[in-house]
């Protein structure tokens, strides 16, 4: 399966970035072992990151042809416009709840089979990806644990191509698509140290999409009971094909995150 769009880059405070162009999607990095209770027994995490993603993949808008990106991460920094992403946790005994934002804005050049159709494609896309999702704890101790998890992404995605020279130059047309998929997994930690830990995630399912599945891997560091720094690698993918809206991409790169305990 191809893929493309939105690879992502996002601010590690969770935050705003506004410059020219493109970036991208999934599931929090919110290590919990040895975190501090409040008094009614919950903990909670928030986790703003940052994703060095490329992207690659097909997408196409009724009436028109596919077009192919693929992009890397220096590519998709350039044509940035906007992203956020930020993971959340509120846990009790062995039950979570969890969720993960994406948001881009951004622009890529595409390119149509052969170079026939189009010189060059200009994309520009908005992409929204939500995570909601809730876990039970099915091995825990004081080293850490591993959950048993699902939950539902919401996808929203608008796009707009323009062809530029060839038999469709100065074609241009927007489209947009929201889904939901459901999704199965497994995501925990382990401390090697009290303070040096490892962090991850898989999740897959379907649902709107044809496939979507995320993965994570990421070494961790707890500098005190209330701030933890994570940087690990992260791919996510999505195969949505409905009604001549196609959006078929796989994003993948260099993940870093600071984890906040309360």
């Amino acid at each position: 399966m191809t893929a493309f769009l939105l690879r992502a880059a996002v601010l590690c405070a969770g935050l705003v970035a506004t410059s020219p162009g493109w970036a991208a999607d999934p599931t929090p990095l919110t290590p919990d072992a040895k975190v501090v209770e409040s008094p009614s027994g919950w903990t909670f995490t928030v986790a703003p990151y940052f994703w060095m993603a490329g992207i690659s993949g097909d997408i196409a808008q009724f009436g028109l042809p596919e077009v192919h990106i693929d992009s890397d991460f220096d590519d998709i920094l350039q044509n940035l416009d906007f992203a956020f992403m930020a993971a959340a946790e509120a846990r009790y005994d062995r039950f979570s709840i969890f969720g993960d934002i994406i948001y881009t804005k951004l622009g890529a050049d595409a390119n149509t089979p052969l170079g026939i159709l189009a010189d060059s494609v200009d994309v520009t896309s908005k992409t929204f990806a939500g995570l909601l999702g809730v876990g039970y704890s099915v091995l825990e101790d004081q080293s850490g644990h591993l959950d048993v998890v699902g939950g539902i992404r919401v996808w929203s995605v608008d796009t707009n191509i323009s062809f530029n020279g060839g038999i469709l130059g100065g074609v241009e047309q927007d489209d947009s698509a929201t889904w939901v998929d459901g999704l199965v997994g497994v995501r925990g930690n382990y401390f090697f140290t009290p303070e040096i830990y490892l962090t991850g995630w898989g999740l897959v399912g379907a649902g709107g999409a044809d496939l979507d599945w995320d993965v994570a891997l990421a070494l961790g560091y707890k500098f005190t009971d209330t701030i933890s720094a994570v940087a690990g690698y992260r791919a996510l993918g999505v195969d949505y094909d409905n009604d001549g809206f196609v959006f078929d991409v796989v994003q993948q790169g260099p993940i870093l995150g600071v984890v906040i305990h309360f």
